[in-house]
């Protein structure tokens, strides 16, 4: 997901799983599909996202048909579904039908433990499409950096790329086991983080990277600490514009999805101002 412009009234869509697969013992693949896609397109960007809809509470219904504005006219705030984002992985828009990847950490949080037990044929609700990002063909080369929050976004990037682009990725993962098979010849340097803190390694390789000649175009997404640092890096050390960069934090430790979205444009806005000082 890059940095947002202006934001469209949002549309409520609904959908049935139609399978699930488990890709990698961390992530869990569901596809959805029916009617209720048939107004729906994600055609224009490689980090398309959708908001989820999910009860505060397993295991708690609505009622049919299901109305979010008498929901949140009677019920109290803390039984109002809450919005978790995910990158639309795939759009197939001859079928009608949308893969999202969930990263899964056990029983912690509500859209992995949904995703681990959902059966075909039940409801998901959402908002979406969003999305702001899609590799610059004209630029002399890409560069992509990201953890398993953001290798759905750089995966659909990489295999939209025409072949031969000149192009460096770089993908943070738990281990060896995590990896996944992305359809593109560029070459994606997996990086396994075993013990170490989140983007650790991603940071050292992008340090190490000698920068080819020419434009880049750069997207860099994932836990918001090791992306404010590189935010720096390429800004002020590197010198690239603004507006060849997507980047910004999908989320950040110690914060679940409700407390960083409120917090996230305070804090993007002030390394935004510092970087862009330093820069200057």
């Amino acid at each position: 997901m890059a940095e947002r412009p202006g934001r469209k009234p949002r549309k409520l869509h609904s959908a049935q799983v139609v399978r699930t697969e488990r890709l990698t013992p961390h992530v869990q693949r569901i596809v959805l599909g029916g009617a209720g896609l048939a107004d729906f397109s994600a055609d224009t960007w490689t980090d398309h996202y959708v908001k989820l809809l999910f009860a505060p509470v397993d295991g708690m219904t609505y009622p049919e048909p299901f109305d979010l504005e008498r929901i949140r006219e009677e019920l109290p705030r803390e039984q109002w579904p809450v919005t978790r984002t995910y990158t639309v992985r795939a759009w197939d828009a001859g079928r009608r039908e949308m893969t999202l990847d969930f990263v899964i950490h056990g029983d912690e949080g509500l859209a992995g433990p949904w995703a681990t037990r959902v059966q075909p044929g039940e409801t998901l609700r959402f908002f979406g499409p969003g999305g702001a990002y899609t590799p610059d063909v004209t630029a002399d080369w890409q560069l992509f950096v990201g953890d398993e929050s953001a290798l759905p976004a750089i995966a659909r990037s990489l295999e939209t790329l025409p072949p031969g682009t000149p192009a460096h990725a770089f993908v943070e993962v738990a281990g060896p086991e995590e990896e996944q098979k992305i359809d593109s010849d560029v070459e994606v340097v997996w990086l396994h983080r075993g013990n170490r803190p989140v983007g650790e390694a991603l940071l050292e390789a992008v340090r190490a990277l000698e920068f080819p000649e020419g434009r880049p175009h750069a997207f860099v997404h994932g836990e918001a600490s090791f992306v404010k640092e590189l935010r720096r890096m390429l800004r002020v050390e590197a010198q690239i514009p603004r507006e060849d960069l997507s980047i910004s934090g999908y989320w950040r430790l110690g914060h679940n999805e409700d407390g960083w979205q409120a917090s996230k444009p305070e804090w993007n806005a002030r390394i935004e101002a510092e970087q862009e000082d330093a820069a200057a």
